[in-house]
């Protein structure tokens, strides 16, 4: 079983440090969750500090993004982090999808 612990997200800051500790702490991985925030930035800055953790989203939001755009994006998080990043994506809820992204619910 792998354990992986939260990127923190309010501030970008904060994410060389929380590396250090959840490395020092012996986690498998990250995972970044879509909230309020992207979780693809705060996997970025992981993957630069961190040559071990594995880093995943948990997951970001599929419908308001073209799916060239999710990939590429995965792409380089895979290359920055040499292999270390798995997407994972979901469609969310209704309402998130409508209020925070606009998108038309069908």
């Amino acid at each position: 079983m792998k354990v992986f612990a939260t990127l923190p997200q309010a501030d970008l800051n904060d994410v060389p440090e929380a590396i250090r500790r959840i490395e020092a702490d012996g986690y498998d991985g990250v995972v970044a969750l879509e909230n309020r925030h992207d979780p693809f930035l705060p996997l970025a800055v992981a993957a630069v500090h961190s040559k071990q953790l594995e880093l995943a989203t948990g997951v970001a939001i599929a419908f308001p993004r073209s799916p060239m755009i999710a990939a590429n994006i995965a792409w380089d998080l895979q290359q920055a982090s040499s292999g270390r990043f798995e997407l994972g994506l979901g469609s969310k809820d209704r309402g998130h999808n409508e209020r925070r992204f606009s998108v038309k619910w069908l």
